[in-house]
């Protein structure tokens, strides 16, 4: 008999969440219109300082509107952490612009402030002065935001915060999102929360939201016929979506509480190997441990733990290939040293589910110790 599946993040629902779809069934809202939108925009605000919120699509519709809402456009250059999944840095290609890739610092392995500067200084000289910059928070781990956010200050350039890993993460008490210009969550399947797929942008500007939901729904104008005096896009998140989303924002404290046990569990026992190396918080730094993380010693052992897993039945995954690694970003700029690089190939994803018991930890640690 085989062994059960175990995921690398599965979807966790909390129990409210067919009252809400149902709620939306039974009212008929079945459209990317409705009540159960602006309830969850107000409760997604009230966990970021109340921001301004745009329920949106995807985490990805999200940094395409922010790079618009900032004027991003053809020949632009935007500059981008490197270490994080593709969808962070493919909306600068859908505007026409030129991703320039920076490298990771060790401490929180996002983007690093020093290689940051002198990428902007760089092509200063060039004479181009990069239009914004995205900072990603990697698998929930704040980015450093004091020194990032003084280094596009030095210059005036805009921050977008790719906070799609990062919902219920804090930097010094801050929610992340909340730290730059624009603030980015998503919410698709494999996230914290879900709302099967979805996004949001979050902003203290509140003329930058509401004309992302001008642009979400088609651009459409005031008037009773259908009027565009600009492209619009399909952006805008589902009813039905938001109704499942409201359900889980119920619960996100508890599925932060319960990754950070995940994290908690796998260090106390894996550490019992001194192969196996996890991230720590710096001090202020809150991680909501959306996925726990550990480094090998090189590629070979990282293959060997992760082959042994998958022959368990149990899903993990290599960190997050760098773009300047990827083909389709092969003639792009990078600016680093290899830090990521590094990270990439000694470093693997752990089962984090919320749903994970004592049980599934403890095959998933034992299969990781038999093979170390």
């Amino acid at each position: 008999m085989s062994k059960s599946k175990i995921w690398l993040s599965s979807p966790h629902m909390g129990g409210t969440e067919f009252d809400y779809v149902q709620n939306a069934f039974d009212t008929n809202w079945i459209a990317p219109v409705g009540p159960h939108i602006k309830l969850f925009e107000d409760e997604l605000s009230k966990k970021s300082k109340n921001y301004s919120v745009a329920a949106l699509s995807s985490g990805t519709a999200a940094i395409h509107l922010a790079l618009i809402l900032l004027g991003v456009s053809d020949g632009d250059e935007v500059l981008c952490s490197s270490f994080t999944f593709s969808a962070s840095a493919n909306p600068i290609v859908y505007q026409r612009a030129k991703p320039i890739f920076i490298d990771s610092e060790r401490d929180t392995w996002n983007i690093c402030p020093n290689k940051l500067e002198k990428a902007i200084q760089s092509r200063l000289k060039a004479g181009n002065k990069p239009k914004a910059i995205i900072v990603v928070h990697l698998y929930g781990m704040p980015a450093k935001m004091n020194e990032i956010t003084a280094v596009a200050s030095k210059f005036g350039i805009p921050v977008i915060e790719d906070a799609a890993e990062g919902l219920g993460s804090t930097y010094f008490n801050e929610p992340l999102g909340t730290l730059s210009d624009i603030g980015i969550f998503s919410f698709n399947g494999n996230k914290i929360i879900t709302t099967s797929s979805g996004g949001a942008l979050i902003s203290s500007n509140d003329d930058y939201i509401q004309k992302a939901k001008y642009l979400s729904t088609q651009a459409r104008d005031d008037a009773p016929h259908y009027e565009h005096s600009k492209i619009g896009f399909n952006y805008r998140l589902s009813n039905v979506c938001a109704a499942i989303g409201l359900g889980q924002l119920e619960v996100l404290d508890k599925r932060v509480k319960q990754r950070r046990s995940n994290y908690s569990f796998y260090k106390k026992v894996l550490s019992q190997s001194e192969k196996i190396q996890f991230l720590n918080e710096p001090d202020g730094f809150y991680s909501n441990r959306w996925l726990t993380t550990i480094l090998l010693a090189d590629y070979d052992s990282r293959e060997k733990i992760r082959l042994a897993l998958a022959e368990e039945n149990i899903e993990s995954r290599p960190l997050w290939k760098p773009m300047h690694l990827q083909p389709i970003f092969k003639n792009c700029l990078f600016f680093g040293d290899g830090i990521c690089d590094e990270l990439y190939t000694r470093g693997l994803c752990l089962p984090s589910s919320s749903s994970l018991d004592e049980s599934d930890l403890n095959r998933i640690t034992k299969a990781i110790l038999d093979n170390v």
